[in-house]
């Protein structure tokens, strides 16, 4: 009996331990309307030999390992309800991915370093910032919907723009807390305020030169595209 009652147990822990990943993807796509789909997650630990837990993809040498659209591909992400749950439930540890762009969110990211330092410089100019992702080697500020188009012309008027300044716009995708992927945990910097309403969001341009900024003042001058 105690040995059943020990399964028992497990088997809850596990469950309640798995229902954090889709408790924030049914939180972004019913309360938030963020389309959402599972990432391709970590490779079982030992699957990759001496690499450790890489990525569950076919591509030995992934840049970005578990933090990237696989099957489902991106095209799959939804803010249906239904199809989130039957995902988590097959997947409960599979990283929640955003897919970015048209009516959903936008984001920039740059290395954390950096995204330190431009976070510390928007709240001393009294910027109202909305949520921030952080990685152990990137922070990705989220901000409204932009077209290719208006971030094309943004661009253009730079005299330079860092290599490792990233932006996830229409057809990209951004991981998001609480998943796990090859750098580590994925995390709030800044979290979303409590609430039903979905999160309110800056406009691309007002944080644009921040990060530039402080992207090209970075220890490696901003060089380095860092995952």
């Amino acid at each position: 009996m105690r040995e059943i009652l020990g399964r028992r147990r497990r088997h809850r822990l596990r469950r309640k331990g798995g229902s954090a990943q889709l408790d924030a993807a049914l939180t972004c796509a019913t309360a938030w309307q963020w389309p959402v789909l599972p990432g391709v997650g970590l490779a079982a630990a030992g699957a990759r030999g001496e690499r450790g837990r890489g990525c569950a993809c076919p591509d030995p040498e992934c840049a970005v390992p578990g933090a990237h659209p696989f099957d489902p591909g991106l095209l799959a992400a939804t803010t249906d309800a239904r199809m989130v749950r039957w995902w988590w439930t097959n997947r409960p540890a599979a990283p929640v991915m955003l897919a970015t762009g048209d009516q959903a969110p936008c984001a920039l990211s740059l290395p954390a370093v950096a995204g330190a330092r431009a976070l510390a410089a928007l709240d001393g100019m009294g910027l109202r910032l909305g949520p921030v992702v952080a990685t152990p080697t990137r922070w990705s500020l989220l901000v409204a919907p932009y077209t290719l188009e208006r971030l094309g012309e943004l661009l253009h008027a730079k005299d330079r723009v860092p290599s490792s300044l990233r932006f996830h716009g229409e057809g990209g995708y951004l991981v998001l807390p609480p998943s796990e992927v090859g750098t580590g945990q994925v995390r709030w910097e800044r979290a979303p305020a409590a609430g039903p309403a979905a999160p309110w969001l800056p406009d691309v341009e007002a944080v644009l030169d921040a990060l530039v900024e402080a992207s090209n003042s970075a220890p490696d001058g901003g060089s380095r595209l860092t995952y």
